[in-house]
């Protein structure tokens, strides 16, 4: 298609990096359609639904935060969305009690949460926007009509003029190398950092709650322990104490392919030790992120995107942008800015502003 024309765009991955791409891109005309192979957006963004049945025989079920902690800006444009989004009533300020004597936090005890959940971040990006879920996009290839998206041998959806991937580096790795071979390789030496994580609902009957809500362990397996029912919007149960316990990216890399339930003990004896005592669990299970956070110094060049032009393909993410929520919404801004020069359409503030 000509420039200035409505472009059909498949973004693949919707999570923060991919949402806010395809949120530019949807309100400034272009026809985008999103593929994910979870059954609904957030990715790092995550809160997940447990389910179990108590001592009495009864059906409980709660909702823990088990991904990114929260948002953190550091650039005006990100502190802007942020504030946008507190105005609209999605997002809310968070400033837990720090547990003592453990590591500082970089950048100060203030974080932004979406409400009710993580994902709930980007639902609203993704407002009215084409999707289809439980798809993983295994195959791309260009022809005069355009660009074929495949899952499983099957084409999704009609020609697109434009790709976006939004995924981790090792996921998109193999999608680009017969499209974009130093890109491909790129990726490939961008590994991203796993993390098992422990959640669960424990009670609080004869204990004494500890004072803080977000603890830094100085040492052993534990990076993160986050009291997730003590965030704004999350419901908080009489009794009960609902625990997320991040590990270490050494000890998770260390241990990646261990059985869940030997992780899960582990993590459950790490916790009990950074409590100073036995938690009696009603519920607890363990999940692992095998692409959970970006190295620290990044063997991808210094753009914050990657775009060609002449195929119509672009990448985004925080490894390219940087750690944290922050740095996969600034990747996914700067490629949206180039997709829509190409198009015949700056990106403007209207086009990346939070839903309402």
């Amino acid at each position: 298609m000509m420039n200035g024309m409505v472009q059909r765009v498949a973004v693949i991955g919707a999570g923060i990096a991919g949402a806010t791409c395809a949120q530019a891109l949807a309100q400034a005309g272009h026809a985008v359609h999103v593929f994910d192979k979870a059954r609904g957006p957030g990715g790092r963004l995550a809160t997940r639904r447990m389910a179990w049945v108590d001592a009495s025989g009864q059906p409980c079920t709660t909702r823990l935060d088990h991904g990114a902690l929260g948002l953190e800006a550091r650039s005006p444009a990100f502190q802007a969305f942020i504030d946008d989004g507190v105005r609209a009533g999605w997002l809310a300020e968070w400033s837990p009690r720090l547990a003592t004597g453990g590591r500082p936090l970089e950048r100060g005890t203030r974080f932004h949460v979406p409400v009710p959940d993580m994902p709930e971040l980007c639902r609203r990006l993704l407002q009215g926007i084409t999707a289809t879920w439980s798809c993983t996009v295994d195959n791309l290839h260009r022809n005069p009509l355009g660009w074929q998206v495949e899952s499983a041998g099957q084409r999704l959806g009609a020609p697109f003029d434009l790709v976006v991937l939004a995924l981790p580096p090792a996921q998109a790795a193999p999608l680009l190398a017969p499209l974009q071979d130093e890109w491909a390789r790129q990726a490939a030496l961008s590994p991203m950092q796993p993390c098992w994580t422990l959640m669960g609902v424990a009670t609080t009957a004869g204990t004494a709650p500890p004072r803080w809500d977000l603890a830094r362990p100085a040492a052993g397996p534990l990076a993160w322990v986050m009291r997730s029912d003590a965030r704004p919007g999350r419901a908080r149960m009489h009794g009960q104490a609902h625990w997320v316990a991040h590990a270490r990216a050494g000890w998770s890399r260390a241990h990646l392919e261990q059985a869940p339930d030997w992780v899960a003990q582990q993590l459950r004896a790490a916790l009990a030790e950074q409590l100073g005592g036995p938690v009696e669990w009603l519920h607890s299970t363990v999940h692992r992120w095998r692409y959970a956070l970006p190295p620290a110094r990044r063997c991808a060049p210094a753009e914050s995107c990657w775009w060609d032009a002449a195929q119509g393909l672009g990448v985004c993410g925080d490894f390219l942008g940087g750690r944290g929520v922050e740095g996969a919404w600034l990747s996914a801004r700067s490629l949206a800015t180039a997709l829509l020069r190409h198009a015949g359409a700056p990106l403007t503030p209207a086009c990346c502003e939070a839903l309402p």
